[in-house]
């Protein structure tokens, strides 16, 4: 399923009307439908940015890509020149979020896929893989991914073997490797350090025997072996030749099994810093609807205090003007402090319809929406 959100700051475009013209402009109308698409508003969508950004709110949990896309989502908006004060204070706000999510919490710690728990196994039985090479026997998915975590390790050599030689091909110039032919690979097995099988056959590609060759050929040097072939590819027996290091799917689900529920776990973490960010957002964006009445107010009552004076000019000399003109703002200053005092340390404590409720009073009484003359 796709899911599809968006955001417009106008309320007369309604949400029918922007999935049917994101849809139009994408040509996706064969795919996408009204159901794939959701709306979150205000408080909702802020918090839900933050769980985005965190990695809670992915297809894998404590995702550590996903804010990065966030940034360039964010960038490229900045480009087009689309980000106003608001969006550019929520985005910061988001980015804060993960930092703090990834450096207070281990919602990121531990593989969650095969893949990377295959390559992350690898780096326990050898320090540098940069002085290791490795053989990819089955240039499928789940291979060329575990491969693709092994060079990002920067491995220092790959080769890739596959009953298709063009897929063995295509591969190894995608990872800079050098392709086999499936028929040569036991030649090779004395010169790696780590083998993936990846195949679908219907017997051992690699048995007992043959291992227990190749760490003679090695001089009993470690061999580390990642068996994610359905059925087994290498012989489970295996495992009892010294020096061999065998981990077939099995195992690598229970690490990430273990890695996922250690994830959950730092949930509670996450979510606490999330509601620790979303309520200094919200009271900075309360703040925001506060500000502009303030100013609104001091400057009619200043507009009415200059307004009184100029009527009176001719009544007082230079001097006591300057004294009437400080000693009008000295009261106008004393009768605006205290309410707008407690107007602004409010929003902090109060809830939002609290602060919208006296705010909208506030500008109801003294008129502020309204336009005067004087």
């Amino acid at each position: 399923r796709t899911e599809l959100y968006c955001v417009t700051p106008d309320p007369d475009i309604s949400a029918s009307r922007l999935w049917a013209s994101l849809v139009r402009r994408k040509s996706a109308q064969a795919k996408v439908r009204q159901e794939h698409f959701y709306s979150l508003d205000a408080h909702d969508a802020v918090r839900h940015l933050f769980e985005v950004a965190s990695g809670i709110d992915s297809m894998i949990l404590g995702d550590i890509q996903i804010l990065n896309q966030i940034k360039g989502a964010f960038a490229l908006a900045q480009e087009e020149g689309t980000i106003g004060s608001v969006l550019d204070r929520l985005f910061s706000t988001a980015f804060h979020t993960g930092k703090r999510v990834r450096t207070e919490t281990e919602i990121s710690e531990g593989a969650v896929s095969m893949s990377y728990a295959a390559a992350e196994l690898s780096t326990k039985i050898f320090n540098d893989l940069s002085k290791r090479t490795a053989l990819l026997i089955g240039a499928g998915e789940t291979g060329e991914l575990t491969a693709q975590h092994l060079c990002s390790r920067k491995l220092g050599g790959l080769y890739i073997a596959n009953r298709t030689r063009q897929r063995a091909d295509d591969v190894a110039a995608k990872l800079h490797g050098t392709a086999l032919d499936l028929e040569s690979i036991h030649a090779h097995l004395h010169l790696v350090d780590i083998i993936i099988t990846a195949v679908e056959s219907t017997g051992f590609i690699l048995t007992a025997d043959e291992l227990r060759a190749t760490i003679r050929a090695r001089g009993n040097k470690p061999l580390f072996i990642i068996d994610i072939g359905v059925p087994r590819n290498v012989d489970p027996a295996a495992n009892m030749i010294e020096n061999v290091f065998l981990h077939d799917i099995d195992a690598l689900n229970q690490i990430v099994d273990n890695n996922v529920a250690h994830r959950r776990n730092e949930l509670p973490r996450v979510e606490k810093i999330i509601l620790e960010e979303l309520a200094s957002f919200v009271a900075w964006h309360d703040a925001l609807q506060v500000t502009p009445t303030i100013q609104q107010l001091r400057d009619q009552f200043e507009a009415i205090r200059l307004s009184e004076l100029e009527k009176s000019h001719g009544q007082f000399d230079a001097a006591q003007r300057g004294e009437v003109d400080l000693l009008t703002k000295r009261i106008v200053n004393k009768i605006l402090h205290a309410p707008l005092v407690n107007l602004k340390n409010g929003t902090s404590r109060e809830s939002k319809e609290d602060t919208h409720r006296k705010i909208h009073l506030l500008r109801h009484l003294f008129g502020l929406d309204k336009r005067h003359d004087h």
